[in-house]
């Protein structure tokens, strides 16, 4: 990648990140790009050399945080860990990403509202391929003898559920750190595949 390709994808993260902020308080159907630009001090027309649209820019978002999940649970498979350990791993890190990303994650509740055919086509794929991620360390831990899991894709959603639902109701404001929040909230969902 050369050096104006890096600044590029650095400028489009920067706007991405404070995109996700202003979404977050006023909504996707609230939030102009006009409010996008003001809180990044740009033109609106700086905004469009980056993006076609608000729903490009938030298809964007929702791609790079589906990559970034599977980039997780890659770095987590690489690691000298027993399959119970490595799903342990991958859900306190999938809890920790959506909370320190929960603007883009909050937008993935009904990407139908948002999306055109093709990008739900492409965000669904790559949703697919994330759970495809779990079942396959679920189907080694049934192998391993550690988890007991008749219906492999059942177990993975409730999980994936769990997971997904603590930007609705986790505060930083609460008696928990998010360190031991992801914690005690992977200690008890680890329990939907455990023997």
């Amino acid at each position: 990648m050369s050096l104006m390709e890096r600044k590029t994808a650095e400028k489009k993260n920067k706007i991405l990140n404070s995109a996700l902020i202003v979404l977050a308080e006023k909504g996707y159907h609230g939030t102009t790009m006009e409010d996008i630009a003001n809180h990044l001090l740009m033109t609106k027309g700086s905004l469009y050399y980056y993006f076609k649209g608000k729903q490009d820019l938030v298809f964007q978002s929702q791609i790079r945080i589906l990559h970034q999940s599977m980039e997780n649970v890659k770095a987590v498979n690489q690691e000298d860990l027993t399959i119970e350990e490595k799903l342990k791993r991958v859900i306190i890190k999938h809890i920790d990403y959506s909370l320190t990303e929960k603007a883009g994650f909050l937008l993935m509740i009904n990407p139908a509202e948002i999306f055109s055919k093709e990008q739900l086509t492409e965000i669904y794929r790559l949703r697919e391929a994330y759970a495809a991620c779990y079942d396959k360390l679920i189907a080694a831990g049934v192998e391993a003898g550690f988890f007991d899991v008749e219906h492999i894709p059942v177990a993975r959603n409730v999980l994936l559920g769990a997971m997904n639902w603590v930007t609705q109701w986790y505060s930083p404001e609460g008696a928990l750190s998010k360190t031991a929040f992801a914690q005690l909230v992977t200690d008890y969902t680890i329990r939907i595949v455990k023997k």
